[in-house]
């Protein structure tokens, strides 16, 4: 067995960020309704793990909650709890339909922190697929659920999971905005900013340090760059007139924005730092919206330099823009999947706002509708490439939603806040 100290990076930037900003935290937490399955489920059955009783969280229903919401798994519950020393009946487990039974336990040690344990069976070969000894602080045990639960997603489907990841979000309650970061699921919400005006567009540095948005605090927008470790923060773009729709490139020490310094909104490129201010795009229209392929050898925008709002791709020199959307008069918002085959967009059809997407490796791809609320905005993919998080409204509140990019296994996140700009965070190393 695997035995390596837990080092949770993302709880000490988030609790470093709330001491550090002084602001409340956002104590709403967010409900995820699930519908839908993937095309294949895989049964497993996951039992509550043993151990002294002490932990303040279930780890093992972490673990079974996120298999859950992935639609990848049909969880089979088990009669009482499995360690990963446990006995398997695995003849029993065959004849219930399972393929694989996860045991663990989870132990408080002398100096305070846990010993959580885990191992996974595969039950027609009866052997052991994976097995892991983890040490965490108490206030690591939900993402070291996160993190098993991610471990048995790649074992067994072959793609990295998600669960340890993180999203951003803007919540309105009264008066107030917030930008908020929290666990994939919307559990360990924090505070980042809190506000009167504005905040939009939200966007992780490739290391997940830091964050850019747009504040109307100071009674226009201006772009910031906000370290989630100390809380500090830069106003990176506050020049005369509007400074937008900020996008990090790959290497995260530089950022393109739209700004209209010279008349209409145009795509510039800056240091992370605000400096070294660049033009990339001259035209006669509004160009907005930039977005880095993964790669960053190319730049995706919007504009309506052919009469109406399309997307656009140029080389991240600024040369070479060629149009990649045809399907709508109205395509805006373009965000590239991590593997870069994928390009999540707005489109209008018959009056409705409605994601779509398109296959880049495909030149001729048809632009396929993703999701139908009539009210969709702000794609977001999710670091493995497997789902998108929009928001949308229903029933009159601003809500958020995640889909596979299949269509087929859908996670609507409600709140009694109105909650909108959705991105979703990279992998921590």
């Amino acid at each position: 067995m695997k035995v390596k100290l837990f080092d949770s990076m993302r709880r000490r930037l988030i609790a470093a960020a709330s001491l550090a900003a002084a602001t409340p935290l956002s104590r709403a937490q967010m409900r995820i309704d699930v519908t839908g399955v993937g095309a294949t489920q895989l049964p497993i059955v996951i039992g509550g793990f043993g151990g002294d009783g002490r932990a303040p969280i279930d780890v093992a229903a972490v673990v079974r909650s996120d298999l859950f919401r992935s639609g990848a798994f049909r969880i089979l519950e088990a009669a009482q709890p499995i360690t990963e020393t446990t006995s398997i009946d695995f003849a029993s487990l065959q004849a219930r339909g399972a393929e694989t039974v996860l045991g663990g336990s989870v132990a408080r040690l002398a100096d305070g922190r846990y010993d959580v344990r885990y191992r996974l069976h595969d039950v027609v070969r009866q052997n052991v697929l994976a097995s892991e000894s983890l040490l965490a602080q108490e206030a690591d045990l939900r993402l070291v659920g996160h993190r098993i639960a991610d471990s048995i997603y790649e074992k067994l489907t072959g793609e990295k999971g998600i669960f340890s990841t993180r999203i951003a979000f803007v919540t309105l309650q009264g008066t107030r905005y917030r930008l908020n970061v929290s666990d994939w699921d919307g559990e360990n919400q924090q505070t980042m900013l809190n506000s009167p005006e504005p905040i939009i567009s939200p966007k992780w540095a490739p290391d997940g340090s830091r964050l850019a948005y747009v504040s109307f605090e100071a009674k226009k927008p201006v772009v910031y760059v906000h370290e989630l470790a100390t809380g500090q923060r830069q106003a990176v773009a506050n020049f005369r007139g509007s400074n937008s729709a900020p996008a990090w490139a790959p290497d995260g020490k530089r950022l393109a924005v739209a700004l209209t310094l010279e008349g209409l909104s145009q795509i510039y490129m800056i240091g992370a730092d605000g400096s070294n201010q660049r033009r990339l795009t001259s035209s006669n229209a509004i160009d907005t919206e930039p977005h880095f392929s993964p790669d960053g050898r190319f730049i995706y925008f919007t504009s309506d330099r052919g009469g109406t709002p399309q997307i656009y791709r140029m080389t991240a020199d600024g040369s070479d823009a060629t149009r990649v959307t045809f399907g709508s008069p109205y395509n805006v918002s373009p965000r590239v999947s991590p593997d870069g085959r994928l390009l999540a967009f707005v489109t209008r059809r018959d009056n409705r706002f409605l994601i779509a997407l398109k296959d880049l490796s495909v030149a001729s791809s048809e632009e396929t509708l993703l999701t139908a609320g009539g009210r969709d905005e702000s794609p977001s993919f999710a670091p493995n490439g497997r789902w998108i998080m929009y928001a949308t409204q229903i029933g009159g509140r601003d809500t958020l939603m995640a889909t596979t990019v299949d269509g087929r296994v859908r996670q609507r996140l409600t709140s009694n806040n109105d909650i909108r700009e959705p991105a979703w965070g990279p992998y921590l190393s």
